[in-house]
């Protein structure tokens, strides 16, 4: 389970990075533009390749802990193929043409801002999730451990009625003679 919290963390690293350059991909234009569109189409390799990891980890935790960490990774399928839309998108946009530039970044800062915060929002909100999972997980293992020692009661107490039942027969027939 450490091996999947260091790829999660490998990859909330390399997502925020793959949206800041998005982010900067709309702004830029010549080769800057091709340098950026050529770093985030290997970042999203990467990311790819630590989702799949990721998988292969998840196969070996025990059942019981497995259901919160799918839910992660399909959430974190999720937002790569945002990232790999978003992507395509900024790739189709044209960069902006103006002379003044200050203005562009201006705009930048901006964007990346708004993409931290709304990375930071999605990542909260993951772990908020994750942290009602694991609580529904837990009180769902109490349960089937209080069910189950409910039932080994109810075999004891029915065993325990079945031999006072005999006891009586016997007692009974032993009466009768």
């Amino acid at each position: 389970m450490e091996l999947v919290q260091d790829y999660e963390q490998q990859y909330a690293v390399q997502t925020a990075e793959i949206t800041a350059q998005i982010g900067r991909i709309a702004q830029a234009s010549g080769a800057e533009r091709n340098k950026l569109i050529s770093d985030v189409d290997r970042q999203l390799e990467e990311s790819q390749e630590l989702l799949e990891q990721i998988g292969l980890e998840i196969r070996d935790i025990p059942q019981g802990s497995r259901a919160a960490y799918t839910s992660r990774l399909n959430c974190y399928q999720a937002e790569w193929k945002r990232l790999q839309q978003e992507f395509g998108n900024a790739k189709a946009a044209r960069p902006k043409a103006g002379y003044d530039s200050s203005v562009d970044d201006f705009d930048e800062i901006g964007i990346q801002e708004d993409q931290k915060r709304r990375l930071l929002d999605n990542t909260e909100r993951l772990e908020r999730t994750s942290n009602y999972l694991n609580d529904a997980y837990r009180v769902t293992i109490e349960t089937e451990q209080i069910g189950a020692q409910v039932l080994s009661d109810l075999s004891q107490q029915r065993e325990t009625i079945q031999r006072s039942r005999a006891r009586l027969r016997e007692t009974d027939a032993d009466l009768s003679r």
